[in-house]
């Protein structure tokens, strides 16, 4: 297609790129999360200015949903490439043709890409702004097949329950993820950018709609790939592990070619009306990097505070994404005490499920014993079979719930319930203790009412769900006591501005008692 005859590039892009299109398309789905044109923007400004002013440097969508990645590194490559290619014809027909490639995760997409960047749906006909002798162009789709072991996809886990089609329906079996060879998808051996927003998570057939996440499998098939540089925006669940994703955080947090991560708390900030537990960050993978990875951090759409250090803390598997959080932990960690998991009890702690529900509403005999359920309590005889730890019920305990919040520090307030002797819980609670007095037990649950408690319990806690390994940070006091901040900030020698950075980031705790 030849654009002379028709208007000036500029003019032309003034006319065909409406940016609130795919502003209102990033709107519609929290399953596969489209991606607005400015974060596409702030993504592309970490890579070196250069690379688009280079006719040979290659670029890789390999998560196409609308094309925006791709069709704003076409407008980055036409300025780029203007003193070196002068002609406006020829520029495009280079960029396009041999300079930006894109691998759609369903044919919807493929086509909605291919719309944005080609301005056409089929890039082989005259309508297409570089015209191409096949239907795809250089974004490319494949409606393959799960390849099954069990239940569940070797490639990406999926289950086969949930995507075992028929044929003409949706597999969801991505193309770049779903080889092992991903070279020879396009038959190139390297890009210098793989850049995207890839798909979060699959359903895998476990229970309560169980869903594994895959965002780790595209960022370690790129890795592979070995670019120049690699730039993905993914949930930052990822920082503290948990399905799937363990052997994924240990790879990142050691990698030494992450040179930059910028983490928002809110994912609205970037993806307005979509919840994403945890929050998002987008990162800089650099080859050549061998160093410190450089942390921005956001709330909301405000940078709070930037670091240049190490991913990996000493003696944690986990990446801390809060920077003045580092060097409070690390004064904390000093003191070698014994930490607060050890105290928490695994799921079930009386082998009772969350939907366990075979209880009265009334208490019927004096030795009944009371069981903490989802959203109410009960009772159950005194001779009921309990499967475990029969002996915790009439001690002393915490009851707290398994999930708590969204992952927000900000916004997450842990409730401990004090439960008496001739008590019992569903798996909605995890049970801290048992104990022998109620007066122990009352200065724990002071020592978890306070901000500095609930601090490092956020160091590791990013999603909703609780397990006892985000208790890890937190030390065991002396519970012949009560505990108040105060104490707390002086026993471990915290600096005021750390104190202030506790009490801004964890605000008001209020409890029934106190309102």
């Amino acid at each position: 297609m030849s654009i002379g005859g028709y208007l000036s590039m500029s003019s032309l892009y003034q006319r065909r790129y409406n940016p609130d299109v795919l502003d209102c398309l990033a709107n519609l789905s929290s399953d596969e999360v489209f991606t607005p044109p400015y974060v596409a923007n702030r993504m592309l400004d970490l890579l070196p200015p250069e690379l688009f002013s280079d006719p040979n440097t290659t670029f890789l969508d390999p998560a196409c949903k609308s094309g925006v990645f791709l069709r704003e590194i076409a407008k980055r490559l036409i300025t780029g490439l203007e003193s070196e290619i002068p002609d406006i014809n020829e520029r495009i027909e280079h960029i396009y043709q041999n300079q930006i490639f894109g691998i759609a995760i369903t044919e919807l997409t493929s086509l909605m890409s291919r719309r944005t960047l080609y301005y056409t749906k089929y890039p082989q006909t005259e309508f297409s702004i570089s015209q191409f002798d096949n239907p795809e162009g250089k974004i490319i789709y494949k409606n393959l097949e799960h390849t099954w072991e069990g239940n569940n996809c070797i490639y990406c886990g999926a289950s086969r329950s949930g995507f075992d089609r028929d044929d003409g329906l949706e597999k969801h079996a991505y193309n770049f993820i779903h080889t092992k060879k991903p070279e020879e998808i396009f038959n190139i051996m390297k890009f210098d950018v793989i850049i995207g927003n890839p798909p979060y998570q699959l359903d895998d057939g476990g229970a309560q709609a169980s869903a594994k996440p895959i965002y780790n499998l595209f960022i370690e098939m790129a890795k592979k790939l070995n670019p120049n540089y690699l730039v993905m925006i993914v949930p930052s669940r990822w920082f503290a592990g948990g399905k799937g994703l363990d052997s994924f955080r240990k790879e990142m947090i050691k990698d030494k070619r992450m040179k930059e991560i910028h983490d928002y708390f809110d994912a609205s900030a970037l993806f307005p009306g979509v919840e994403i537990k945890g929050g998002v960050n987008y990162f800089l993978w650099d080859r050549n990097h061998n160093g410190d990875c450089t942390v921005h951090s956001y709330d909301s759409d405000k940078l709070i505070s930037k670091a240049t250090r190490a991913l990996k803390v000493p003696g944690s598997d986990i990446f801390i994404r809060y920077n003045e959080g580092v060097a409070i932990l690390d004064k904390v960690k000093k003191y070698k005490e014994l930490t607060f998991d050890h105290l928490v009890s695994s799921r079930k702690p009386f082998g009772l499920a969350t939907n366990f529900n075979n209880f009265s509403d009334e208490k019927k005999n004096s030795d009944d014993i009371e069981i903490f359920a989802r959203g109410k309590r009960g009772w159950l005889p005194r001779n009921y079979p309990f499967s475990r730890n029969r002996d915790w019920i009439d001690k002393w305990k915490v009851y707290i719930p398994v999930a708590i919040g969204s992952g927000d520090m900000k916004e997450d307030r842990l409730k401990p319930i004090l439960g008496a002797p001739n008590t019992c819980s569903t798996e909605t609670y995890l049970l801290i203790g048992p104990f022998d007095d109620k007066e122990k037990t009352e200065n724990i649950i002071s020592y978890m009412r306070t901000k500095f408690f609930h601090f490092l319990l956020g160091l590791k806690k990013i999603t909703q769900h609780t397990t006892s390994k985000v208790y890890e940070f937190i030390p065991i006091q002396d519970f012949d006591q009560k505990w108040t901040d105060d104490q707390l900030y002086t026993k471990y020698g915290l600096t005021d501005l750390e104190i202030i950075f506790i009490e801004s980031t964890i605000g008001e705790l209020v409890y029934e008692e106190d309102e």
